[in-house]
């Protein structure tokens, strides 16, 4: 599997990555056995980014990571979170080392090699979402205490918010990776924002990444699910996803991903999801690319996607 360089921290991480969350399901509701399954497949076709955090089944993705990973006696790039409430405002440091260290008995190590922010960032602070004055004074320092502790080799955030405040996290530099929603209904973060598109311009927050030197993490890929095409979910996936920068309800961003059918034929794929996954790492700014799963087989689909490689200029250019 194509392996692209992370950003400054200099890590190859393969073009798909892990996503143990919440909205596929099998790191939060699956059973052992497949969970362990998965990795190995993963692991065997190349994967080498696995993706967690403590909000994803209040904790059970990074205990069941965790377990697995060293089951298989795994040598892969880990990543995990924080989030910080409200209540953590008052000692936003203390806050997140302790974080950091439930992270770590949870996944049974004693260091990750990426540790995120995972609080939408916003202008005016408030419950979860967070003043990117206080990303930028406190949580940087903080989580760059921790980098220098060894807890963690690496400090990254997630670009959930408002555009403004993550483009000043991104400028900023003080972050070494960036989780950027990127897909066919909403490409912003890679190109111009279609016109009469709904949803979040994120004025191409991956070109200014890549100029920051920053490794990228595609999220929401699939729209949370959207562009399979279908509002039918596997019993262990998240039952209701909101939309993230995207339509206003995830009906509408079905229904826009079923008007990309005729294109996936087209373009020689064999499913919506193909189309998708592939839109994503013909960006030449992308990283990696998370995929949330619920089964193996939705795992398989992901692998012979990325394996096909990325979609051609003549196809890009029909769907921008």
């Amino acid at each position: 599997m194509e392996r692209r360089r992370l950003g400054r921290t200099g890590l190859d991480v393969s073009v798909l990555g892990y996503g143990a969350g919440a909205v596929g399901g099998l790191f939060t509701k699956g059973d052992a056995r497949d969970q362990e399954r998965a990795v190995a497949r993963a692991i065997e076709a190349g994967v080498n980014y696995f993706d967690t955090a403590p909000l994803y089944g209040n904790g059970e993705s990074e205990r069941n990571l965790g377990r697995v990973l060293r089951v298989l006696k795994a040598d892969v790039v880990v990543g995990t979170k924080v989030r910080l409430a409200a209540e953590h405002r008052a000692d936003v440091a203390g806050g997140i080392a302790r974080s950091m260290d439930e992270s770590l008995k949870r996944l049974g190590r004693d260091h990750v090699d990426l540790f995120q922010l995972h609080n939408p960032l916003v202008a005016g602070d408030g419950g979860d979402k967070l003043a990117i004055e206080i990303a930028l004074d406190a949580v940087a320092p903080a989580l760059d205490k921790l980098k220098r502790a060894g807890k963690t080799r690496f400090i990254g955030f997630s670009a959930v918010g408002e555009t403004a405040a993550l483009l000043r996290a991104v400028e900023s530099r003080l972050f070494d990776t960036v989780q950027v929603v990127y897909n066919a209904l909403n490409p912003s973060a890679g190109g111009p924002m279609p016109a009469g598109a709904p949803g979040q311009d994120y004025g191409r927050l991956l070109d200014k990444a890549k100029a920051a030197d920053m490794g990228t993490i595609v999220i929401r890929a699939l729209a949370g699910g959207a562009l399979a095409g279908t509002a039918e979910r596997h019993p262990l996936a998240m039952q209701a996803v909101d939309p993230i920068g995207s339509a206003p309800s995830f009906a509408v961003d079905v229904a826009r991903a079923k008007a990309l059918e005729a294109q996936a034929r087209d373009a020689g794929c064999a499913s919506l999801t193909e189309l998708a996954e592939r839109f994503v790492i013909a960006h030449p700014a992308v990283s990696t690319m998370l995929i949330g799963y619920s089964t193996l087989d939705h795992l398989e689909q992901a692998i012979a996607a990325v394996e096909k490689g990325p979609l051609s200029a003549d196809v890009l250019r029909r769907l921008t």
